[in-house]
């Protein structure tokens, strides 16, 4: 699938208007300095074997060489740790909440909370991380002032104080809350309706021991999937939320490298981001696997 998907990105960057040398290039060069720039980079020769050689040389840890001559691992080193943290946070605080609320949800089914987690979970995921951003930064920041509008960055390239991070990671675990609340509740009443939790009821169980000794066991494969499916849209949210915040992240890495046409960084960008969502579906698939007892 990574391999696919970084073939399309080759291709969706050739198929741009454009290409690195001209984007790169200075008022007053010539035609043939620009014919120069393009084999400098590659440039002139076909797109299908650049790909090769780019992927030839990605098991050994080589993501290439940017437009601008510097190595694409050095220009993620700093940035990629970061995104990782704001969507590592968020993903931490998502499942938290939407436990949470889906356990105190399925608790009372068709009562008072449970309608209103519903319809307020369907619209937290309604909304986009950007809008949400917005209100978060004029509430929080400009109409009250209790957060900073912007991340400054200290001398390690992080952020300069933690506080920094919570407007992002808000705006990132409010609509995937919304979004793994729905699937919480979802899960749980289809085992409210299994014989074991039917039989506890009659037995006279206490209804959150019934949610977390009988219920949400058997709803964890479910649970464990929808979540790990929502790590893509949490990176690919952190994109746009890093951008409104100026979050040192890979959002403006990947927004240059597309402004400049700049291949072998933005298949970098992918491919770390794409490794890391792999390893939390494969990680889902085996959580899902170990509780089914099914051999992975």
């Amino acid at each position: 699938m990574l391999a696919v998907l970084l073939g399309l990105v080759f291709t969706a960057v050739e198929l741009l208007p454009g290409d690195a040398a001209s984007a790169s290039s200075e008022r007053g060069d010539s035609a043939a300095d620009l014919r120069a720039r393009r084999h400098l980079l590659g440039l002139d020769r076909p797109v299908w074997e650049r790909f090769w050689d780019w992927m030839t040389a990605l098991p050994t840890g080589d993501l290439g060489t940017s437009a601008r001559g510097r190595k694409v691992t050095d220009l993620l080193s700093d940035p990629f740790p970061n995104t990782l943290v704001l969507g590592a946070t968020a993903f931490v605080l998502t499942v938290l909440a939407s436990l949470a609320l889906g356990c105190w949800a399925a608790s009372r089914p068709g009562g008072l909370a449970d309608r209103l987690i519903g319809h307020v979970s369907t619209a937290a995921f309604a909304v986009p991380e950007f809008v949400v951003a917005v209100g978060l930064l004029l509430a929080l920041s400009l109409w009250t002032g209790w957060l900073p509008a912007v991340t400054l960055t200290g001398a390690d390239g992080a952020p300069a104080d933690w506080t920094m991070l919570i407007m992002p990671v808000l705006a990132l675990v409010i609509p995937q809350t919304g979004w793994n609340t729905r699937i919480v509740r979802g899960a749980l009443a289809d085992q409210a309706r299994t014989p074991h939790v039917e039989a506890a009821h009659l037995d006279g169980l206490p209804v959150h021991r019934i949610i977390l000794r009988h219920a949400l066991p058997g709803a964890v494969p479910a649970i464990a999937t929808g979540i790990a499916t929502s790590t893509g849209m949490l990176l690919g949210g952190a994109v746009v939320v890093e951008t409104l915040f100026n979050y040192p992240g890979i959002g403006s890495v990947l927004a240059a490298a597309v402004a400049g046409r700049d291949t072998p960084l933005i298949a970098g960008v992918v491919v770390c981001a794409g490794a890391a969502i792999s390893l939390v579906l494969l990680a889902a698939d085996l959580v899902r696997a170990r509780t089914l007892g099914v051999r992975p």
